[in-house]
């Protein structure tokens, strides 16, 4: 198992928009060996002393956090899939994307520990 996970600063009035452009996210990632999507909307994100979820992606008034993970089976598999569709060009931003993608934070890990999964 290997996670791609990201915190996404979205307009709150785009949340639709948001979850149309995911869904269809999804459905591409599915086809390419994505096993899981996970897409949060921001229901509680307290404000930290030091850093917090929306210090981190620069989050502006009236913008709502997303936090969202990917389950791809291993790190070699992400890596292929990414590739493929670069070269397939399923990637390539068809209209308005619903936040600024400037301002998003990705990342790629190995879990150390899962609980509730065979």
């Amino acid at each position: 198992m290997y996670i791609a996970g990201y915190v996404i600063p979205v307009p709150e009035e785009k949340m639709e928009a948001y979850r149309r452009w995911a869904e269809n996210s999804a459905a591409i990632f599915g086809r390419y060996g994505c096993l899981e999507i996970v897409e949060s909307w921001e229901d509680y994100v307290p404000e930290g002393k030091h850093t917090d979820f929306r210090k981190a992606v620069a989050a502006k008034e009236g913008e709502k956090i997303v936090f969202t993970w990917q389950v791809w089976p291993d790190k070699e598999s992400l890596d292929a899939a990414e590739e493929r569709m670069h070269v397939d060009g399923v990637l390539d931003v068809v209209g308005e994307i619903p936040f600024d993608a400037r301002r998003l934070i990705v990342g790629c890990f190995t879990p150390l520990h899962v609980m509730g999964r065979e």
